[in-house]
């Protein structure tokens, strides 16, 4: 579990299967991320539980320290079709605005590096999603190359480990 001031980041499991579904029902959610059937959701969810297992990481819950419930997910994630880890992040629309991406995705980030032998992390931004791509560079992420993922036009940021202390 990783803790900031005001969040609570959890493993995601198969118990969170109808938050999930809910937080991407959302269209304006959805936009760049998609939908998740029951049954959709229950294979990602069985997937991430498998890539915290094998690999030490995994997309988390975001909860309000303050209660709630889940407001959104944010992780790292290994994509074998590119060989990197992506840190991402997805909120409920209730919660934008509100910092809620950043503080989520900076603990995941720091934790990251401290916890796994990652050069950089990577984060796959579709080209309209300007509010991501303004949380990425918050992040100190920058553009590194344009790519295909999922069937979608993204553009790649990454940031590279903080030299070793």
């Amino acid at each position: 579990m990783i803790e900031t001031e005001r969040l609570l980041l959890r493993p995601l499991t198969t118990d969170d299967v109808d938050a999930f579904v809910a937080l991407h029902a959302d269209e304006r959610v959805n936009r760049f991320v998609g939908a998740y059937s029951r049954e959709q959701a229950q294979e990602r969810l069985a997937a991430i539980e498998r890539q915290w297992a094998e690999r030490g990481h995994g997309l988390c819950a975001v909860e309000l320290k303050s209660g709630g419930g889940l407001i959104g997910r944010v992780g790292l994630s290994y994509w074998a079709e590119l060989d990197e880890v992506e840190l991402g992040w997805t909120l409920a629309a209730r919660s934008w605005g509100r910092g809620y991406a950043t503080e989520a995705a900076r603990a995941c980030l720091e934790w990251g590096f401290a916890t796994l032998a990652e050069e950089y992390f990577i984060a796959l931004i579709r080209p309209a999603n300007t509010a991501s791509a303004r949380v990425a560079e918050r992040l100190g992420f920058t553009p590194r190359r344009e790519d295909m993922f999922m069937g979608n036009e993204v553009t790649v940021y990454a940031v590279d480990a903080p030299p070793a202390a």
